[in-house]
């Protein structure tokens, strides 16, 4: 069985960075519209004081455009929160694109990149007042235009001291002829509009989606089906992320009680193979994260019914297993925790979610590694199947987009050290029921602790 998906992140269009604008550290949220060309909200949250101005302004990431880039615009400041700034961008073709934050305050002037994909999700379509309101314009100045013709036909020559003249068999054919006139015209112009609103349906973004197969006692093929959309899309085009050309979640349903953070190599254009470790059988979802060379994310998803699989251990950077929520026991008294928020958690607003692993002291360690270059990786999955988010430290980017656009962005973001806490920052689009699934390195093991989010 094939699922569907949205482009990137399942359900969850909008664009979280956290990075450094030269010497300002900043929260970056870019919520994209759902049609191209459209306006696309632009959030940025100072993290340190002495911000004084803020810019916006996107660019294509490659082209001629690129090096033209528009004027920016002033950020407004929140008169409630000093802080916070918003601002609005046009985003005109589909592709790849990056909004330039610029940064002015007391340390100077500094610059972030955010990756930004623009893709169509839908047509907008008119208003049923709209289209009433033209029906009726069409065929009144249609009506009218015949008229017009008919009355100009028979008082053109109207004798002198007559008022009007009769109808006449002239007239009547010159009505005849500019009705047909008009209607040949409205015609074209309907074939027209629907063989231009047909070519901006075929814009509308088609996801991928994914078909898995277990070949024998442990070895899992993994094939990327692309439906056909746009000469933008090609498979044979993917680029590392942390190390990776795909990285696979594996997600028993609908307990959620198995979750597994695989690493499948690519055999051709579209088709990956894995060893599988040892799990239980089970309906399984999968989602396969992948980026093209454009910077643009898909996660094409997918379902596969599995029998228990004896595998081998996990190695490298592949983690996983079974998931105690909300426990998370580590043994030797050590256990996940979640830190951050305490709170209601609403809608659409940026939070940091922070995670900790404590030890018997019930303090965070302060002794984590770096996994993949980060200090954790985070998966959001509402319990639906309708949301699935791969977040990072630096946010839900991709690194492999943000080396597109801003390679030394990306050499900033990579490595850091990480601990004795780590926050993803995200905003959960929707209200429902969630799970969070966070990896932490520690000694050298990789571990994957399993939380409950209620998003009221």
């Amino acid at each position: 069985m094939i699922a569907g998906c949205v482009w990137a992140h399942v359900g969850s269009p909008d664009i979280f960075l956290q990075g450094k604008a030269g010497p300002y550290p900043v929260l970056v949220a870019v919520r994209p519209p759902n049609v191209i060309p459209g306006v696309a909200r632009v959030e940025v949250r100072a993290l340190s004081d002495g911000v004084n101005r803020v810019e916006v302004f996107p660019t294509p990431v490659s082209g001629e455009a690129a090096k033209h880039p528009p004027a920016a615009d002033l950020a407004q400041r929140s008169h409630a929160d000093q802080h916070y700034f918003e601002a609005s961008v046009w985003l005109m073709s589909l592709g790849s694109w990056e909004v330039h934050v610029r940064v002015n305050g007391a340390n100077g002037l500094g610059e972030l990149l955010v990756p930004v994909p623009a893709l169509a999700l839908k047509t907008r379509a008119m208003s049923s007042g709209v289209s009433w309101f033209l029906a009726f314009m069409m065929v009144f100045l249609t009506v009218g235009m015949v008229a017009i013709v008919g009355a100009g036909v028979r008082e053109a020559q109207t004798e002198p001291g007559l008022t009007s003249r009769p109808w006449t068999a002239r007239s009547l054919g010159a009505m005849a002829a500019s009705s047909a006139v008009l209607l040949g015209t409205l015609w074209m112009g309907g074939r027209w509009w629907a063989e231009d609103d047909a070519i901006n349906r075929r814009k509308v973004y088609v996801p991928l989606s994914a078909e898995a197969t277990l070949d024998h006692a442990d070895h899992m093929s993994v094939h990327i089906i692309d439906p056909g959309w746009t000469k933008l899309r090609r498979l044979d085009d993917l680029v590392p992320d942390h190390g990776h050309l795909m990285h696979l979640f594996l997600v028993r349903w609908p307990g959620m009680d198995e979750v597994f953070h695989l690493h499948p190599e690519q055999l051709a254009a579209g088709y990956f193979g894995l060893n599988v470790p040892s799990l239980p059988a089970g309906r399984y979802r999968l989602y396969c994260d992948i980026v093209h060379d454009s910077g643009i994310p898909e996660t094409a998803v997918g379902d596969v019914n599995l029998p228990d699989v004896q595998g081998k251990p996990m190695t490298g950077d592949d983690s996983g297993g079974a998931i105690q929520f909300d426990a998370n026991e580590l043994g030797g008294g050590y256990r996940m925790v979640m830190l951050e928020p305490r709170g209601a958690v609403p809608p659409t607003q940026v939070e940091l979610f922070t995670f900790a692993i404590a030890g018997p002291d019930g303090k965070p360690v302060n002794d984590l590694e770096p996994y993949m270059g980060m200090g954790g990786h985070a998966e959001f999955i509402k319990t639906d199947g309708s949301v699935f988010a791969h977040v990072h430290p630096t946010g839900s980017v991709p690194m492999a987009s943000v080396e597109v656009a801003s390679p030394e962005a990306m050499m900033q973001m990579h490595g850091m050290k990480p601990g004795p806490t780590v926050s993803f920052p995200y905003g959960v689009p929707t209200a429902g029921h969630y799970r969070i699934f966070v990896q932490m390195k520690r000694a050298g093991k990789v571990y994957t602790g399993g939380f409950r989010l209620d998003v009221k």
